[in-house]
């Protein structure tokens, strides 16, 4: 079982409040030091496609806030005993996951948008301000024989 990050028997120093999470800001010496791995571990995981900083001009890295969560995660599934392709899945899976949850967000806004028009509806039913322009039923006094031929 991992320790929570930052948690009360973390070595690693507690992270600041991030400028913006996606922001690639720190050179690979801050983002070791944030993520307590060694700037060499943090250029094989980019090999690996474990984590993708951003590159300044002159082609140095620069990680992001979330780039130093995903190592911290990444230190903490290793220091578990999880190996780099077990490790990939799961920050696989964890980022489909992000995702359905956010489509369930979308879709759950969706329905509730949905039902409140409905209900909408319904209550101004005896209205004609949301209705469309019909005439008023008349009592059909005639009838109309059709022969299919």
């Amino acid at each position: 079982m991992t320790q929570p990050l930052g948690g009360p028997q973390d070595p690693r120093p507690p992270l600041p409040d991030p400028p913006a999470a996606d922001i690639p800001l720190y050179v690979i010496s801050v983002a070791a030091e944030l993520s307590g791995l060694h700037p060499q571990t943090l250029r094989t995981y980019d090999r690996l496609g474990l984590v993708s900083p951003g590159r300044a001009g002159g082609g140095g890295r620069r990680y992001s806030w979330q780039d130093v969560q995903v190592l911290r995660e990444i230190a903490d599934l290793t220091s578990a005993g999880i190996g780099l392709e077990g490790v990939r899945r799961i920050l696989h899976l964890e980022a489909r996951l992000s995702g359905m949850q956010e489509r369930v967000r979308e879709l759950e806004d969706e329905l509730a948008a949905t039902r409140y028009a409905l209900s909408s509806a319904v209550a101004d039913q005896g209205s004609s301000r949301n209705l469309p322009a019909v005439p008023a039923r008349r009592a059909v006094k005639s009838l109309v024989v059709w022969h299919g031929y």
